[in-house]
């Protein structure tokens, strides 16, 4: 395994830690271990722009071709590593050394990929060769794309494995939307295409709350996200990942932003659960 000598942390998600393409490991907050991140997007391609972003270079666009038997090859010796291996005890801190899970995240939109619902296949067919069939799949995306059939495929074989989605939404007015993710949404459409993923397999939303010019979020902004969930439907939600920012944002947009102390997401997630929503923080 070519890689550096430095601890995986959950304040530097580097993709290119163990130099492979496709395959990278981190220690997630909010997983609680190590997750084995797939990187559908090399080319640092997106749909969208988010002002929080920590991937370099990011571009508008969407995933290249694909090379499967490479990515098929990468995860295979790198699961096979880190459960045979010395990667755990060389790079990762003895409190998190467990996979928790395998994610589709990296450096844009993995749905954008017109290969992902064979992805998807390979990636479930791989992880129980190997044993490791307890350990969940999990999509995490801006959910622009839910409603093409082949991203809609994708979460069905993701739900028959045991998989589930994290769903992007961080704000319930089109304006809030325009200046977080960078995208021209309608709240109403997002909140569908949400309802719409939620039916195919079990759904987390995925929520990043911070400061922009020193003001927290007002609160007509976290009434209209509110009511975005409420329009999606609390009851087919799994629950809200409230989380704040934990890595340095490296888009022109970083100036603006600042953290919100754990006791402000607290106060929010106190507003989401009253919706009957489970609410994980992670400050």
């Amino acid at each position: 395994m070519n890689s550096n000598t430095q601890m995986l942390t959950v304040s530097d998600h580097n993709r290119s830690f163990i130099h492979m393409t496709y395959v990278y490991p981190v220690v997630s907050r909010r997983a609680g271990g190590v997750s084995v991140g797939i990187n559908l997007n090399p080319d640092n391609a997106c749909n969208w722009h988010c002002a929080y972003c920590q991937v370099p270079g990011l571009v508008r666009g969407a995933a290249p071709e694909i090379d499967l038997v490479l990515l098929e090859s990468e995860l295979r010796r790198f699961l096979d590593e880190l459960l045979h291996g010395s990667f755990m005890a060389e790079h990762v801190p003895p409190e998190v050394q467990v996979i928790r899970d395998i994610a589709f995240s990296g450096n844009g939109e993995p749905t954008s990929s017109k290969a992902f619902a064979t992805i998807v296949e390979r990636v479930v067919a791989i992880r129980d060769e190997l044993g490791l069939a307890a350990i969940p799949i999990r999509l995490i995306t801006n959910g622009s794309l839910a409603d093409r059939p082949y991203v809609q495929t994708a979460l069905r074989s993701l739900a028959a494995a045991g998989g589930e989605v994290w769903f992007k939404l961080d704000g319930g007015r089109a304006e809030d939307i325009a200046r977080i993710n960078g995208v021209d949404l309608a709240p109403a459409a997002h909140a569908r295409r949400l309802a719409l993923c939620a039916s195919l397999c079990p759904t987390w939303v995925q929520t990043c709350m911070f400061r922009w010019d020193g003001e927290p979020p007002s609160d007509a902004m976290i009434a209209a996200y509110l009511a975005t969930l409420d329009s999606a439907g609390i009851a087919a939600l799994k629950g809200v990942h409230l989380y704040g920012l934990a890595r340095p944002s490296l888009q022109p947009e970083a100036s603006h932003l600042q953290r919100l102390s754990p006791d402000e997401l607290e106060q929010i997630a106190r507003r989401i659960k009253e919706k009957g929503l489970t609410v994980v923080v992670s400050p």
